[in-house]
């Protein structure tokens, strides 16, 4: 039974680590698709959405199979569980790298941002290609050093989204409503794809270890995170 169960494991995680890759891409080509509104990148980010969806659906599928099937315990539990919702996190990635290309796609021929807008959404995008080049090698090596870096650089990205505010409150903006909105938007939806990662890194750790490293539990507290 062991051995059965690590095999159907196994497919799971293959299944996981392409989700990954998938998600690493098009993350990037949505902000490509932004910064230099290519409506083919754009549109391949967004036709790409339909494989990461049924790698979603092919995971929960086998990971239900593997509850009611192995009946796992400890660690292994942790492991089904933990992939159950990673697969639903970076389904939801995938999600917000379709919007950030669908704003590029229906902009085009012209940008969604204002010269003003450009250098911090530049950096956010920056910050996220970093992030997204990491992912697929923290979930496929299981590597908590590199989950813990995603989540300590999380504020960074948090700074940035809050420059974008700033930026349109200001009295000298220089962009029309469709600008602000498409602003509000993608800030967003960039700032939502960090949140996102430092879930996914979270998850890592906790099926490394057991714990959540963002929380310091109090002395009625325990470990579990959400």
């Amino acid at each position: 039974m062991r051995v059965i169960f690590n095999e159907e494991m196994k497919a799971v995680a293959d299944d996981l680590d392409r989700m990954a890759q998938d998600v690493s891409k098009a993350i990037k080509g949505a902000g490509a698709a932004l910064l230099n509104s290519d409506v083919e990148a754009a549109q391949t980010v967004i036709d790409g959405d339909i494989e990461i969806d049924a790698l979603e659906s092919s995971v929960i599928d086998q990971c239900v199979k593997l509850l009611a099937k192995q009946n796992p315990v400890a660690t292994d539990l942790r492991v089904v569980v933990s992939t159950l919702r990673l697969a639903a996190t970076f389904e939801r990635m995938g999600d917000l790298a379709k919007h950030v290309a669908e704003t590029a796609r229906r902009t085009y021929p012209q940008s969604a941002l204002t010269d003003e807008s450009r250098p911090v959404v530049e950096k956010m995008v920056e910050f996220l290609n970093t992030t997204a080049d990491r992912l697929p090698a923290m979930l496929a090596d299981r590597d908590t050093q590199v989950a813990q870096q995603i989540i300590l650089d999380d504020d960074t990205l948090d700074e940035l989204h809050h420059q974008t505010f700033e930026i349109m409150l200001a009295d000298n903006y220089d962009g029309d409503k469709q600008h602000l909105i498409d602003l509000v938007l993608t800030g967003r939806f960039l700032e939502r794809l960090g949140d996102h990662a430092v879930s996914a890194a979270r998850r890592v750790v906790y099926i490394v270890s057991g714990f959540d490293p963002s929380k310091k539990p109090g002395p009625d507290e325990g470990t579990d995170i959400d």
